[in-house]
């Protein structure tokens, strides 16, 4: 049997497209190489910006998503897709699971595979991940109202990250490695004229 679409990932992109498609009578699967559904938002440990939901806790938000999608019909497959070759009737998925490889046909693939948090490596981050650690300062920034923060980097993420926190923070530290930043001067100008940066 030939998959209408092969939908790899099953974070938030990943779930809607199935729950499209499972609206438009589609045969689908989803293919999810981790153990928990939900994606980057299975990690964070309050999301106080969902609307409708606040302060939902990252894990319960993903399993919402996850349970909407096998409500709609969606299949899921546990495994890892190691390759995707082009073929005249579409496309060919060499997927990696624990028990064998399998290989499946499909119509049409959405890559839907997000991203990942450039991480420090540094002890305790893991640990830490969504209970003070954070990676994104307007998503989880008002957890930390008039708290001392850091911000890592020294590009225009970060330093847009520790302006925007400065309007709630006690004090933010910018920490970056190198003897300058390397944001844009309009972006420097505005956090050196911030008392508490």
């Amino acid at each position: 049997m030939i998959l209408d679409v092969a939908i790899i990932g099953a974070g938030p992109a990943g779930l809607t497209a199935a729950i499209y498609g499972k609206r438009a009578g589609l045969n689908l699967l989803v293919i999810e190489n981790n153990p928990v559904s939900g994606g980057q938002v299975a990690t964070t440990y309050e999301v106080d910006n969902y609307p409708g939901l606040p302060g939902i806790g990252g894990m319960e938000l993903g399993g919402h998503f996850h349970e909407h999608a096998v409500k709609m019909g969606a299949e899921f497959l546990s495994g890892t897709v190691k390759s995707v070759d082009k073929t005249e009737e579409g496309f060919t998925l060499c997927v990696e699971t624990e028990e064998a490889d399998v290989t499946l046909q499909a119509k049409a693939v959405i890559l839907a595979t997000g991203a990942e948090h450039a991480k420090l490596g540094i002890p305790g981050e893991e640990e830490l991940a969504g209970a003070g650690v954070s990676y994104c300062a307007t998503c989880d920034g008002a957890f930390f109202n008039g708290m001392e923060v850091a911000v890592a980097g020294g590009g225009d993420v970060a330093v847009e990250d520790a302006i925007f926190l400065a309007r709630s923070c006690s004090k933010v530290y910018l920490i970056h490695r190198r003897d300058s930043l390397r944001a844009a001067d309009r972006l420097q100008k505005q956090l050196f004229a911030l008392p508490n940066v």
